[in-house]
């Protein structure tokens, strides 16, 4: 049998599975709810102090678009790791402890096969994830507050058509920031048969990350950290848009991808699953 038809398979059986579970449903419905909170807030309030809390979230209660950034800010630090260590997390491990895993080494996937589509399958999420959060902030924006030019940054002032085109290059941000993140997930799970081990591991590594990153006395480290460029969104609300931002944090996701990736193989590939 072809090597494609049989991926193709083992992928969409993978996302199929994937998005069938109430725990998948239930943490997008957990982020989709932190945006939804947020414009609740100010709508109820006097507006919070300028300056203080989520990027833009005293420029809500003025433009509904906010909402979605302000949300989307919110969710990075905690939030998303969380939920996208619980999915990476459980990847090969929830498999293993199942005793699942055996009988999908004895299909003709391989383990290649099976480790890029586990992989595959959390980027998917991670891609979920973000596009729910910001979808829920925009039509809750657009529900609890006026929609009109948004002013960026820089000063200048773009259409609402213009202001969803960088919401979703923020998106877009977001979700490659998340994507090294899911190869260390993906090569913890394979260090153990205890998928809630592997997810609770994951998770405190990304806080353990963020901890580092807010240390100056650490500063020569901030930038291989896989979390130091989670917030530069920023940039991309700027007239020009920034792309050293994108760039440097593509780079660096990159790099913990190709390095978690083949640490994930080498394990897997020596890994005893059949006896």
């Amino acid at each position: 049998m072809p090597a494609r038809p049989i991926t193709g398979a083992l992928l969409a059986s993978e996302l199929a599975l994937q998005f069938r579970r109430r725990r998948t449903w239930a943490m997008l419905l957990a982020l989709a709810a932190v945006p939804v909170l947020v414009a609740v807030a100010v709508r109820v309030s006097s507006g919070p102090p300028s300056g203080r809390g989520p990027v833009f979230l005293d420029r809500v209660a003025s433009n509904g678009l906010f909402v979605a950034i302000a949300g989307l800010s919110l969710s990075i630090p905690l939030f998303l790791p969380l939920t996208v260590g619980v999915v990476s997390g459980d990847s090969i491990a929830g498999e293993a402890s199942q005793g699942t895993l055996r009988y999908l080494l004895i299909a003709p996937a391989g383990r290649v096969r099976v480790l890029l589509v586990k992989y595959a399958a959390s980027v998917a999420f991670c891609l979920a994830a973000v596009f729910v959060s910001a979808l829920a902030g925009v039509l809750i924006g657009a529900l609890l507050f006026p929609i009109g030019p948004v002013t960026l940054i820089s000063g200048t002032e773009i259409s609402p058509p213009a202001a969803l085109g960088r919401l979703a290059l923020v998106a877009a941000y977001v979700s490659v920031s998340l994507l090294g993140f899911a190869a260390i997930g993906l090569f913890i799970s394979t260090l153990t048969d205890v998928p809630v081990g592997a997810m609770a591991a994951a998770v405190v590594l990304s806080i353990t990350a963020q901890v580092l990153d807010s240390l100056p006395q650490l500063e020569w480290l901030h930038p291989w950290l896989f979390t130091h460029h989670w917030l530069g969104f920023i940039d991309l609300l700027r007239e020009p848009v920034s792309w050293d931002s994108f760039g440097d944090n593509a780079l660096v996701q990159a790099c913990y991808v190709v390095v978690f990736g083949a640490l994930a193989y080498g394990r897997f590939l020596t890994r005893d699953v059949l006896s």
